[in-house]
């Protein structure tokens, strides 16, 4: 038996890096104040359609959509932000009396797509939501939140790359303006793009297959359709980047295809070499009518999302090591049977005082114990035998400088967790 394809094992000594980066990132939400919330992984897959888009390449082609037992079509998430907004509107977040609602979620999603590096078909997504407030200066914020998730693990190799799509009246200019320049071209696009023109013609902008068309270099820029009001509000967006000093590359060209995506849109890409060709890492904007869509009040938001996968390729690709500590803080070695008895009481002891413990549990000999410790970098082994216990003590070695010193029973706890704390060596 295998796992299914586009799905991984994820093993001790790769999940330590997982765990410390999950860590991270919610270290650096709490002091931005985002809440955590947890949503369940399936959903009923109406939610996806509409909150998603039907016209979008997740709900037409990558969607793990089924019928359970009752006959409901059900759909394990393959996004995070439809499920977050769901919850929003059900459990009436937007009453609560302390406003924007921040929130962040890290968990697996599921897309059916050609697995490749970085791209799984079940996949771990960090994302955050601020919903509630249309004040430029929380786009800087979710923006600063993202690109100091990476900064703050060590990658350089960073650009911040943000657009304006503007507000609904500059939006349709613009759309306007894109059917009437790619009509013309329409039977020399892709089969997806001939649809996306009628649809969602910003899309087309977005499409892999035809990215290097002729057209798409010419295609009407968003920044020429903006309004005033939407100018003003980029410009706002800009200048709070600015303040925090947060480099960043203007691209007309960057989109978020769905309708409810307003105003500021962003990506961060890795210009790492060898990273691959792909260099998105996450990518957000600000969204108005996804609320209103999923049942609740008119309330507009902003967030972004990124894959964990696709994290940890970029710091691979910049050569960063993790500061991971691999060693175990204590091995009890036993010999004999009262030996063993006493090694299972005093390991206990000594978890319960909040100490990292081994024991041997294949019955080795004290070679072979020790042989054990040292595979598992313990700092300090306890050695029982009937000697030490006739003495109602053990013998404490530190496998560091190779010094041991015989230590009664009945203070080995506090003697280890002090020379843990930093205390005098043996």
């Amino acid at each position: 038996m295998r796992a299914p394809r586009g799905t991984q094992d994820i093993l001790p000594g790769t999940s330590e890096k997982w765990q410390f980066v999950e860590k991270k990132l919610i270290d650096l939400c709490r002091r931005y104040n985002y809440k955590e919330i947890r949503t369940p992984i399936f959903e009923h897959t109406e939610l996806f359609q509409r909150g998603v888009g039907d016209s979008t390449d997740i709900v037409q082609k990558e969607m793990y959509t089924f019928e359970d037992r009752g006959g409901r079509s059900v759909t394990l998430r393959p996004e995070g932000t439809a499920s977050t907004v769901r919850s929003f509107v059900q459990n009436k977040l937007f009453g609560l009396p302390n406003q924007p609602t921040k929130l962040f979620y890290i968990g697996p999603m599921f897309r059916y797509e050609r697995p490749q590096q970085g791209r799984l078909r079940q996949f771990v997504q960090f994302g955050i939501e601020a919903m509630g407030s249309e004040d430029p200066a929380i786009d800087a914020e979710v923006m600063a939140l993202a690109m100091n998730s990476y900064k703050e693990l060590g990658l350089n190799s960073l650009t911040l790359v943000i657009n304006s799509l503007g507000d609904k009246e500059s939006r349709q200019n613009h759309k306007e303006a894109l059917i009437s320049h790619f009509t013309p071209y329409r039977e020399e696009l892709c089969s997806d793009c001939q649809v996306r023109l009628e649809q969602n013609p910003l899309r087309v902008l977005d499409c892999k297959k035809d990215k290097d068309h002729p057209a798409m270099k010419t295609a009407p820029s968003i920044l020429e359709y903006l309004n005033e009001e939407s100018l003003e509000y980029f410009e706002k967006v800009k200048a709070f980047l600015d303040l925090m000093e947060i480099d960043y590359v203007v691209d007309p060209n960057l989109v978020r295809g769905l309708d409810y995506y307003n105003h500021t849109a962003f990506e961060i890409m890795s210009n790492a070499e060898g990273f691959g060709a792909i260099t998105t890492l996450s990518g957000g904007g600000r969204y108005n009518g996804l609320v209103e869509e999923i049942g609740g009040p008119q309330t507009s938001g902003i967030g972004f999302a990124m894959s964990i996968e696709r994290l940890l390729m970029a710091l691979e690709a910049e050569n960063i090591k993790l500061p991971i500590e691999e060693t175990l803080d204590c091995y009890v070695v036993a010999m004999g049977e009262k030996a063993e008895q006493e090694a299972v009481r005093l390991t206990y002891q000594l978890r319960q005082s909040g100490i990292q413990v081994e024991k041997d549990y294949l019955q080795r000999r004290m070679k072979g114990q020790f042989k054990s410790a040292d595979r598992l970098k313990a700092k300090y082994v306890i050695v029982i035998g009937d000697n030490e216990l006739e003495n109602n003590a053990a013998t404490m070695k530190d496998m560091n400088s190779g010094e041991q010193k015989e230590i009664k029973l009945n203070e080995i706890t506090d003697y280890l967790r002090d020379k843990l704390a930093g205390g005098k060596v043996i």
